[in-house]
């Protein structure tokens, strides 16, 4: 069974000619707007008010910052500016702090490492064999360590 993939999913559907239904949308309110200025100021007013709505418009409607509409680099704006991330503090140190500074640096000196003890080849060779036999072979040396133990057990078990 096929199915269709929807194509250009990242593209606003048009509605007139190369207008979005955002931009139309945008226009009708700024109509409104314009509308609304006209009963209220005087022609001179209603010019000048008019020609920043025009302006406005323009900019929410049809420009993009990378790629994305204006309102919403605009809105990301008045995020950054209410709450920035972003705390640099440059303090200057003067020598007196700087020589503090450096003197716990040197205080803090890394540990020696305890070097491990080295196996010898003997004991390399039966770990190699208790690997390979998937521990059916257990090494003569966990042999006898095994048999202390036990018969240690049963001495403390007859000692009860």
């Amino acid at each position: 069974m096929q199915f269709t993939v929807p194509k250009f999913i990242d593209q606003e559907n048009k509605i007139i000619a190369f207008i979005t239904v955002r931009q139309f949308l945008i226009m009708i309110v700024a109509a409104i707007a314009i509308a609304v200025s006209y009963n209220i100021f005087s022609f001179a007013y209603f010019i000048v008010v008019a020609l920043l709505i025009v302006a406005f418009t323009i900019v929410i409607a049809f420009v993009k910052v990378n790629g994305r509409p204006f309102h919403f680099f605009l809105i990301s704006m008045i995020e950054g500016l209410k709450r920035p991330n972003v705390r640099v503090w440059n303090k200057q140190l003067n020598d007196s702090e700087l020589k503090k500074y450096l003197e716990v640096k040197k205080e803090d000196k890394v540990e020696d490492h305890v070097q491990k003890k080295r196996l010898s080849t003997s004991h390399l060779s039966q770990l190699s064999l208790i690997v390979d036999t998937g521990g059916g072979y257990a090494g003569e040396d966990l042999f006898d360590q095994n048999d202390n133990k036990t018969e240690g057990a049963n001495k403390s078990e007859a000692n009860k």
